[in-house]
């Protein structure tokens, strides 16, 4: 472990424990602070940013897109309790990075991205740093990615303003879609929603988050 590495380690500890009230846990899965000990933040930030890669903040990425804070993607990582044969969607690509850390603790990770020019990017970054059991597509995060549902867990990295309904639709009985909820300049709240063997759900509010908006394809997004 590189010295940024143990220092952004720390700082998720510290940052756990500020809000363990919150959270309703005073530590993380070992196994996710583990992994993202292990994947190296720095090669899914800009190059000119690679010296801030573990300071526990986000970070642009381009396209009006940003790589979520360290503390953020372990704590969504561990809400959704991903196992080793888990099939696991995730709504956002952006760098890759919260789809490299998924890929180490499950079996299959599906990944949608709406901007070409990020999801492309990031399938070449992904394979060439052997992240090999992710599977990206270009399209509306909205709509999910139905031809490999039902998923174990469902992970989005940006804020929608409602839960999609096709999200929930894809979830395995038994399985957890963590969220952000809210619009860009208002409340924004992290959500995890529970479908139990019935398939009926459960919502629970996490905690206050601030992220980009999710945008679908018949969305402009940002530039």
């Amino acid at each position: 472990m590189t010295t940024g590495q143990h220092d952004m380690i720390g700082e998720i500890e510290a940052e756990v424990r500020y809000t363990r009230h919150l959270i309703g846990r005073d530590a993380l899965d070992p196994r996710v602070m583990q992994v993202m000990a292990e994947v190296p933040r720095e090669q899914f930030v800009p190059a000119n940013l690679r010296m801030m890669a573990f300071d526990n903040g986000p970070l642009p990425i381009g396209h009006g897109q940003t790589i979520s804070q360290p503390y953020i993607v372990a704590l969504m990582t561990d809400l959704l309790e991903p196992e080793a044969g888990h099939s696991l969607l995730e709504i956002g690509t952006g760098s890759g990075y919260q789809a490299a850390i998924l890929s180490r603790l499950c079996e299959r990770v599906y990944s949608v991205e709406v901007v070409r020019e990020l999801g492309e990017a990031a399938a070449d970054r992904l394979q060439a740093l052997g992240y090999y059991n992710v599977e990206i597509r270009i399209g509306d995060g909205y709509a999910g990615w139905p031809e490999h549902a039902p998923y174990d867990g469902i992970i989005v990295t940006a804020a929608a303003p409602y839960i999609p309904p096709a999200l929930v639709e894809q979830l395995k009985p038994g399985g957890k879609l963590v969220i952000p909820v809210g619009e860009r300049y208002g409340r924004q709240e992290l959500m995890l929603v529970e479908k139990d063997e019935r398939g009926e759900t459960q919502q629970q509010t996490i905690l206050g988050v601030a992220f980009v908006p999710l945008v679908g394809a018949d969305r402009e997004h940002a530039t």
